[in-house]
Protein backbone atom coordinates (compact mmCIF):
# COMPACT_ATOMS: atom_id res chain seq x y z
CA UNK A 1 0.00 0.00 0.00
CA UNK A 2 1.69 3.09 -1.10
CA UNK A 3 0.61 6.02 1.58
CA UNK A 4 1.98 8.79 -0.65
CA UNK A 5 -0.12 8.68 -3.58
CA UNK A 6 -3.58 9.01 -3.54
CA UNK A 7 -6.17 7.34 -5.75
CA UNK A 8 -7.90 8.94 -8.39
CA UNK A 9 -11.46 8.71 -7.64
CA UNK A 10 -11.05 10.48 -4.24
CA UNK A 11 -14.75 11.81 -3.31
CA UNK A 12 -13.72 15.74 -2.44
CA UNK A 13 -14.64 17.19 0.77
CA UNK A 14 -17.39 20.08 0.59
CA UNK A 15 -17.59 23.06 2.81
CA UNK A 16 -20.21 22.44 5.38
CA UNK A 17 -19.75 25.48 7.80
CA UNK A 18 -18.40 23.55 10.23
CA UNK A 19 -15.27 25.72 10.66
CA UNK A 20 -17.30 29.28 10.03
CA UNK A 21 -16.92 29.92 13.62
CA UNK A 22 -12.87 29.33 14.33
CA UNK A 23 -12.32 32.76 12.53
CA UNK A 24 -10.64 35.27 15.36
CA UNK A 25 -11.39 32.78 18.28
CA UNK A 26 -8.72 32.19 20.85
CA UNK A 27 -6.88 29.11 21.02
CA UNK A 28 -7.32 27.26 24.35
CA UNK A 29 -4.73 27.04 26.38
CA UNK A 30 -4.44 22.90 26.22
CA UNK A 31 -1.23 21.21 25.78
CA UNK A 32 -0.82 18.36 23.68
CA UNK A 33 2.04 15.52 24.12
CA UNK A 34 4.72 16.19 21.43
CA UNK A 35 6.30 13.20 19.52
CA UNK A 36 9.23 14.05 21.14
CA UNK A 37 7.63 13.97 24.40
CA UNK A 38 7.40 17.61 25.47
CA UNK A 39 4.25 19.59 26.33
CA UNK A 40 3.25 21.61 23.80
CA UNK A 41 0.56 24.84 24.52
CA UNK A 42 0.30 26.41 20.60
CA UNK A 43 -1.68 29.26 22.18
CA UNK A 44 1.83 30.10 24.12
CA UNK A 45 4.08 30.84 21.60
CA UNK A 46 5.52 33.68 19.81
CA UNK A 47 5.21 34.70 15.93
CA UNK A 48 2.75 32.32 13.84
CA UNK A 49 1.44 28.58 14.00
CA UNK A 50 0.33 26.30 11.71
CA UNK A 51 -1.36 23.51 13.31
CA UNK A 52 -2.54 21.09 10.76
CA UNK A 53 -4.91 19.09 12.10
CA UNK A 54 -5.79 15.04 10.47
CA UNK A 55 -7.83 12.47 10.86
CA UNK A 56 -4.77 9.84 11.33
CA UNK A 57 -1.56 8.85 10.02
CA UNK A 58 -1.62 4.81 8.09
CA UNK A 59 1.20 2.42 8.40
CA UNK A 60 2.32 0.72 5.57
CA UNK A 61 2.38 -2.61 7.08
CA UNK A 62 -1.74 -1.60 8.66
CA UNK A 63 -4.67 -2.03 6.36
CA UNK A 64 -6.64 1.53 6.68
CA UNK A 65 -10.39 1.25 7.65
CA UNK A 66 -12.56 -0.75 4.85
CA UNK A 67 -14.28 2.75 3.96
CA UNK A 68 -11.60 5.38 4.25
CA UNK A 69 -11.49 5.94 0.69
CA UNK A 70 -15.49 6.66 0.60
CA UNK A 71 -14.97 9.50 3.24
CA UNK A 72 -14.61 13.15 1.78
CA UNK A 73 -11.40 13.96 2.89
CA UNK A 74 -10.11 11.01 5.35
CA UNK A 75 -7.23 10.01 2.85
CA UNK A 76 -4.12 11.83 2.61
CA UNK A 77 -2.53 12.27 5.87
CA UNK A 78 1.03 10.94 4.47
CA UNK A 79 0.48 13.79 1.69
CA UNK A 80 -0.67 16.09 3.67
CA UNK A 81 2.21 15.65 6.34
CA UNK A 82 5.41 15.40 3.68
CA UNK A 83 4.14 18.69 1.59
CA UNK A 84 4.50 20.51 5.29
CA UNK A 85 8.44 18.59 5.65
CA UNK A 86 8.90 19.37 1.68
CA UNK A 87 8.14 23.47 2.80
CA UNK A 88 9.84 23.33 5.68
CA UNK A 89 12.58 26.13 4.67
CA UNK A 90 10.28 28.34 3.15
CA UNK A 91 7.91 27.92 6.52
CA UNK A 92 10.87 29.03 8.70
CA UNK A 93 11.87 32.04 6.20
CA UNK A 94 8.19 33.48 7.03
CA UNK A 95 9.02 33.10 11.19
CA UNK A 96 5.88 30.33 11.14
CA UNK A 97 6.36 26.77 13.23
CA UNK A 98 4.56 24.04 11.93
CA UNK A 99 2.70 20.95 14.36
CA UNK A 100 0.77 18.22 12.87
CA UNK A 101 -2.27 17.22 15.36
CA UNK A 102 -4.13 13.83 15.45
CA UNK A 103 -6.17 11.94 18.13
CA UNK A 104 -3.83 9.58 17.87
CA UNK A 105 -1.13 8.55 20.39
CA UNK A 106 2.39 9.70 20.66
CA UNK A 107 4.05 6.82 20.13
CA UNK A 108 1.92 5.64 16.83
CA UNK A 109 2.36 9.19 15.68
CA UNK A 110 6.22 8.81 16.64
CA UNK A 111 6.28 5.49 13.84
CA UNK A 112 5.74 8.26 11.17
CA UNK A 113 7.50 11.25 12.21
CA UNK A 114 10.74 8.85 12.18
CA UNK A 115 9.41 7.04 8.64
CA UNK A 116 8.25 10.49 6.83
CA UNK A 117 11.40 12.21 8.18
CA UNK A 118 9.26 15.04 9.54
CA UNK A 119 11.38 17.98 10.74
CA UNK A 120 8.76 19.17 13.11
CA UNK A 121 6.24 17.34 16.00
CA UNK A 122 3.26 15.68 15.88
CA UNK A 123 0.48 16.37 18.56
CA UNK A 124 -1.33 13.72 20.10
CA UNK A 125 -5.07 14.90 21.21
CA UNK A 126 -6.95 11.42 22.10
CA UNK A 127 -9.27 12.90 24.08
CA UNK A 128 -10.65 15.03 21.45
CA UNK A 129 -10.69 18.12 23.66
CA UNK A 130 -10.12 20.57 20.72
CA UNK A 131 -13.21 19.08 19.49
CA UNK A 132 -15.29 20.04 22.43
CA UNK A 133 -13.23 23.66 23.15
CA UNK A 134 -13.31 24.62 19.72
CA UNK A 135 -15.97 22.47 18.21
CA UNK A 136 -14.19 21.05 15.45
CA UNK A 137 -15.72 18.80 12.84
CA UNK A 138 -15.08 14.88 13.29
CA UNK A 139 -16.28 11.60 11.55
CA UNK A 140 -16.36 8.26 12.81
CA UNK A 141 -15.39 5.06 11.03
CA UNK A 142 -14.58 1.50 12.13
CA UNK A 143 -15.58 2.27 15.82
CA UNK A 144 -13.25 5.44 15.75
CA UNK A 145 -14.19 9.12 15.79
CA UNK A 146 -11.46 10.90 14.19
CA UNK A 147 -11.06 14.74 13.03
CA UNK A 148 -11.44 16.13 9.55
CA UNK A 149 -8.46 17.74 8.30
CA UNK A 150 -8.43 21.58 8.99
CA UNK A 151 -5.65 23.81 9.31
CA UNK A 152 -4.81 26.49 11.32
CA UNK A 153 -3.05 29.42 11.79
CA UNK A 154 -2.72 30.62 15.37
CA UNK A 155 -1.05 34.19 16.25
CA UNK A 156 -0.70 35.84 19.58
CA UNK A 157 -3.08 32.77 21.01
CA UNK A 158 -6.04 33.51 18.36
CA UNK A 159 -7.15 31.84 15.31
CA UNK A 160 -6.04 34.41 12.28
CA UNK A 161 -6.86 31.76 9.56
CA UNK A 162 -8.80 28.60 8.69
CA UNK A 163 -8.03 25.95 5.78
CA UNK A 164 -10.86 23.94 5.52
CA UNK A 165 -12.00 21.86 3.69
CA UNK A 166 -8.50 20.83 2.69
CA UNK A 167 -8.30 19.29 -0.44
CA UNK A 168 -6.11 18.02 -2.08
CA UNK A 169 -4.22 17.68 1.09
CA UNK A 170 -0.69 17.35 -0.10
CA UNK A 171 -1.80 21.26 -1.63
CA UNK A 172 -2.21 22.22 2.16
CA UNK A 173 1.06 23.64 2.91
CA UNK A 174 1.33 25.31 -0.39
CA UNK A 175 -1.38 27.17 0.20
CA UNK A 176 -0.75 27.78 3.68
CA UNK A 177 2.99 29.38 2.07
CA UNK A 178 1.22 31.73 -0.03
CA UNK A 179 -1.39 33.04 2.49
CA UNK A 180 1.87 33.67 5.33
CA UNK A 181 3.18 35.12 2.35
CA UNK A 182 0.59 37.17 1.43
CA UNK A 183 0.11 38.39 5.02
CA UNK A 184 3.32 39.42 6.04
CA UNK A 185 3.33 41.49 3.14
CA UNK A 186 -0.11 42.99 3.97
CA UNK A 187 1.42 43.72 7.65
CA UNK A 188 4.89 44.55 7.29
Amino acid sequence: MNLEQLPDNLPTPKDDGASDHLAELKFPDSGFTATNGELVQPATLDGMTVLYIYPMTGRPDTPLPDDWDTIPGARGCTPQSCSFRDHTTELQQLNARVFGLSSQTSDYQREAQQRLHLPFQLLSDPSLSLKSTLQLPTFTTSGMELYRRITLIISRGTIVNVFYPVFPPGDNARNVVRWLQSHSRSSG
